[in-house]
């Protein structure tokens, strides 16, 4: 059956609404995606039946909490395609993730001398962690070149990754530039140094199948927030074997095995990493969010992402003085555009369109080394989605043309 954004459309309560006396069109899907009502009700029938702590308790609540809970792991460890629950930890976001890695397992295994090789199309929570620990390791920090069209430079690839590095982080999508990396082929070359791999997945894991084992990637971080979930809930993904030798980042309740008066032990995996009371809530919210995920289909899901940014780029760029940013390709990329209009700065032009009930994201996108990279301070970013349809795309190009004439750029 053919995809139907429309019909789609019509399970997400927010996108019924009027902004600005205009029918509100939501192009902002990268920074957060809408909440089907699914995933709403899943939270609220949480709060309402079984609202208690995990693990804890042995009463009917905390064990139908305990239940939901470990069941949206098993549901996040299916949809990603891990081995085992144990390798499936919750954390706040992928942000959360990427420094729980950097700060337990970088530190174990970086010294000075060493080398950490990211990419400029990387966003800032895949570049801050790894900056600070070079700094405090004294071990060099690399970047993977760029290609003109805004695609991972495989060449440099192999130039930056040498003997010397035992950490490559890379995003599967570039945020930006809407790019899918071949992870699987650098992981490859990752471990062929005896490096580790980890991927900033926030971009990928909402728009299309991921399994992290054919990717044989070593840690895996995402956001629940990008992918239909609450906001707060994330997953870190990571090999067995690593975890295990792992420390903690965090300590308190709920990770411990057994507290002495000096010293104290770890609970096993995943527990050993989630101290405190966890975001129970967010976690079945995702997996609610997954749920419907998987009903849609993913692959259909990336492909409809496909078809509605093919139909949408060729408009974009017949656009006088609009450059649009990353693969000429169109078929190789997400559903994320991001654009400049002439001289015109992108949060005028983001406040222009928002007037006309349209959100798009302007600004650096937390990723200031590819701006530098492009000549731009900051750009204007359009990002598609599974409830966005053809006249969505019909209505931003209509809406841009009107900012243009509107800031006396005119109609060439």
């Amino acid at each position: 059956m053919m995809f139907q954004g429309e019909e789609v459309k019509k399970d997400f309560p927010i996108l019924n609404q009027v902004v600005n006396d205009e029918p509100l069109i939501y192009l902002d899907s990268a920074a957060t995606s809408q909440k089907p009502t699914a995933v709403l009700t899943a939270i609220e029938t949480y709060y309402k039946t079984a609202n208690a702590n995990v693990h804890r308790g042995v009463h009917t609540l905390a064990e139908r909490a305990t239940s939901q809970y470990e069941a949206a792991r098993e549901t996040v460890r299916v949809f990603i395609h891990a081995k085992e629950t144990a390798e499936v930890l919750f954390t706040r976001g992928a942000t959360t993730s990427l420094n729980w890695v950097a700060k337990s397992y970088g530190e174990a295994n970086v010294n000075e001398g060493d080398e950490i090789v990211i990419s400029y199309m990387e966003h800032h929570s895949n570049i801050v962690p790894w900056q600070q620990l070079a700094r405090k390791k004294k071990a060099t920090l690399k970047y993977i070149e760029l290609t003109k069209d805004g695609q991972l430079d495989l060449t440099s690839a192999k130039e930056q990754i040498t003997n010397k590095t035992k950490i490559v982080a890379l995003t599967h999508v570039s945020n930006v530039l809407g790019s899918i990396n071949p992870i699987a082929e650098l992981t490859q070359l990752a471990h062929s140094v005896g490096a580790v791999m980890v991927v900033d997945g926030a971009q990928a894991v909402p728009h299309m199948a991921v399994d992290v084992v054919k990717l044989d990637v070593d840690f895996y971080a995402f956001s629940g927030h990008k992918m239909l979930g609450p906001t707060g809930i994330g997953v870190l993904y990571g090999k067995r074997a690593l975890l295990e030798a792992m420390e903690p980042v965090e300590y308190g309740g709920e990770m411990i095995d057994f507290v002495y008066d000096q010293e104290s032990t770890w609970t096993e995996l995943p527990w050993k990493f989630e101290a405190g009371t966890p975001n129970i809530a967010g976690a079945i919210g995702l997996a609610a969010a997954i749920d419907y995920l998987n009903q849609l289909g993913m692959e259909k899901i990336h492909a409809y992402e496909i078809e509605l940014v093919t139909y949408l780029l060729p408009k974009l760029r017949a656009i006088p003085g609009l450059v649009v940013y990353g693969p000429t390709d169109d078929s190789i990329r997400t559903g994320v555009v991001t654009f400049n209009v002439d001289d015109l700065h992108p949060h005028d032009l983001a406040t222009a369109l928002d007037m006309q009930g349209i959100a798009v994201r302007a600004g650096h996108h937390c990723t200031q080394p590819l701006m530098r990279q492009l000549g731009a301070s900051s750009t204007a970013r359009a990002s598609i989605y599974l409830y966005n349809t053809k006249d969505d795309c019909d209505s931003l190009v209509k809406a841009i043309l009107a900012a243009k004439e509107f800031f006396n750029y005119g109609l060439n």
